[in-house]
């Protein structure tokens, strides 16, 4: 399988913003967990981030065809773009939202996600885990 992992909003800074909450790797070291554990399963990842919520739906879109699933943790996005939304529905790949906190137990306006219905699943709370159990359910 082909996958494709987009990053939305922030989450560059991971690695040095609310440790707490997102540890202390930065995203290029999670990503390369990331690709380590998709090549011990015979599959291939790609990688695309950025703060830009056209960009983000450019690659969604570009997605169609290429990829057999997109594991998206949107950051922010998640609650308020309507574009990214309508972009997973315009596609036919398979979208799981991911998030590595538990939103549910953060602030409120943080549990509330506009992508949810147009995705195929869910995984949050496990931390930079949360991108594998999101990949691992494409070749389930």
């Amino acid at each position: 399988m082909k996958l494709l992992v987009i990053n939305g909003v922030n989450l560059g800074m991971t690695g040095r913003r609310e440790k707490g909450v997102y540890g202390a790797q930065t995203l290029d070291e999670i990503n390369e967990e990331i690709r380590a554990f998709c090549a011990e399963k015979g599959h291939t990842v790609d990688f695309f981030r950025s703060d830009l919520e056209g960009e983000v739906c450019r690659a969604i879109h570009g997605a169609q065809g290429k990829y057999d699933g997109i594991a998206l943790n949107a950051g922010a996005f998640t609650h308020y773009s309507y574009a990214i939304r309508d972009a997973i529905a315009s596609v036919s790949v398979p979208v799981v939202e991911v998030h590595m906190s538990n939103v549910h137990a953060r602030e409120e306006f943080r549990k509330k996600s506009v992508l949810t219905e147009v995705c195929r699943g869910e995984v949050l709370g496990f931390g930079k885990n949360s991108y594998k159990l999101a990949l691992e359910s494409f070749w389930l």
